[in-house]
């Protein structure tokens, strides 16, 4: 008769098939794998488990290695009973009376310690608080396409994970699925990570709250940008359908999209993404939130792929560099776009005419719900500066004086507030404004004279529909 911990434990992961691998990765060196060095080191790890096996950790150790459970440092064998054991262990384990949020039971600093390790089923996290750190997984040839190396997930709506940590991990999904998937956690950490081959998301975030991924490097091919498959790269980085999460320094190296926001109050500090040129289709962070968008992006890198932003409301880019005639796209669903601040950035192009920030209104919705849009203070080098106020001068010696910002707004026949200023040399003429059309600012006085007309005009502060 199994212990309710045992039944637990084999339900949670009796589909589970774990192998220790030695040595996995790719090598651009032919024959790299049978080298004196690889079985030498395969030998030593062999040695290794054997002997630690007779030295297993004692009962109430909150380190697990799952080489000292007898798994298989070679890859050949079944190591799904090993991880059992070890897993057993932890739960049989927990601290008396220690309890997280209502429903998590708090096991104290555990730690499971992976390797090299190759799997052909997703390893469902069945427990909180643990570590789960050193090693790498693999995902076999056969692993199933629609799920994720390292998964936290429950059929419950409710948080069942707290306090979770992945780090130092290098994960290879070999072209089957995804990374991480974290589902329904609160306060989760992915440090120091390593992912590539993934085809559906690096790393997938839904639902819960707070979770942090910081100093890691996601891509689905390994390179350093210029790779010939670029305009075939596909999958998303990071996805994020939650709230409250933040993403920092971390590199985009290749997907299709380098981080999809489908959440509100997230936060990016630091992302590099060069995962996908726009000229192929790419984009560097997608914010798919309209209506309540809430995010905030800064002192980041665009290398030649840019940010799109559907109907934003309260969105905030800072700090950050576009490479590349990268720029920022505001998409219209709806019309909307309020509470956008778009500030000291760097733009650097190569010319030919691409503005930094664009809107798109392909869908015939163009933009009416306009407030509290602000893009102001950017530096811009090769591309062509965008802006919601501007300053403007011309002098004539007439009636009739026009200052035309049609270029440099960012909407079109939109100005909501002028000032201006009529400078006369000799005489007090009566003058007043005519028109703001086209954002054109035309002003007219009662008698010829020779004057200087100064303008200032805003499109951020308004409530205009």
């Amino acid at each position: 008769m199994l212990t309710p911990n045992a039944m637990l434990v084999k339900l949670l992961m009796g589909f589970m098939y774990l192998n220790v691998m030695v040595n996995h990765g790719e090598s651009s060196y032919a024959g790299a794998a049978g080298t004196y060095h690889d079985q030498m080191r395969r030998m030593a790890l062999m040695m290794k488990a054997s002997h630690t096996i007779k030295n297993k950790v004692s009962s109430g150790s909150r380190v697990h290695h799952v080489t000292e459970y007898g798994a298989d440092p070679t890859g050949r064998l079944d190591s799904t009973g090993a991880l059992q054991e070890a897993i057993s262990d932890a739960f049989a384990s927990p601290l008396d009376d220690s309890h997280l949020i209502e429903g998590v039971a708090d096991l104290g600093a555990l730690k499971f310690t992976l390797m090299e390790a190759r799997t052909r089923s997703a390893v469902h996290c069945a427990y909180q608080t643990p570590v789960i750190h050193g090693g790498s997984l693999h995902a076999s040839d056969d692993f199933p396409t629609d799920r994720h190396l390292i998964e936290l997930w429950s059929s419950s709506n409710s948080f069942v994970y707290e306090d979770v940590t992945l780090k130092d991990l290098m994960m290879n999904s070999n072209f089957r699925g995804g990374g991480i998937a974290v589902i329904n956690s609160l306060r989760t950490t992915i440090d120091n990570c390593y992912i590539s081959h993934f085809t559906t998301s690096g790393i997938l975030i839904q639902g819960g709250h707070e979770t942090y991924v910081r100093n890691s490097f996601i891509g689905q091919h390994i390179n350093i940008g210029g790779d010939h498959r670029e305009r075939n790269f596909s999958g998303i980085g990071i996805n994020i359908q939650g709230n409250d999460n933040a993403i920092t320094d971390v590199v985009i190296f290749s997907a299709s999209i380098g981080v999809m926001v489908q959440g509100q109050a997230n936060v990016l500090t630091g992302v590099h993404c060069y995962n996908k040129a726009t000229g192929w289709g790419g984009t560097g962070i997608y914010v798919r939130a309209p209506g309540l968008t809430q995010t905030r992006i800064l002192n980041s890198y665009f290398d030649f792929t840019g940010i799109v932003a559907e109907d934003p409301v309260q969105l905030y880019i800072a700090g950050s560099f576009f490479l590349g005639n990268a720029f920022i796209l505001i998409k219209s669903l709806k019309g909307v776009a309020c509470g956008i601040s778009i500030v000291d950035n760097m733009f650097s192009g190569d010319y030919t005419g691409v503005p930094i920030v664009q809107l798109d209104q392909s869908n015939g919705r163009y933009f009416t719900t306009i407030d509290q849009v602000m893009v102001d203070r950017n530096v811009v080098q090769g591309m062509v500066l965008k802006s919601t106020v501007a300053k403007g001068s011309v002098w004539s010696n007439g009636t009739r004086w026009t200052v035309d910002f049609s270029k440099l707004l960012l909407f079109p026949d939109l100005i909501q507030n002028v000032q201006y200023t009529l400078h006369a040399s000799e005489s007090f003429p009566k003058h007043v404004l005519r028109n703001v059309s086209s954002n054109r600012v035309t002003v007219e006085s009662d008698v010829p004279v020779s004057a200087t007309l100064r303008v200032s005009v805003d499109q951020s502060m308004m409530g205009y529909v």
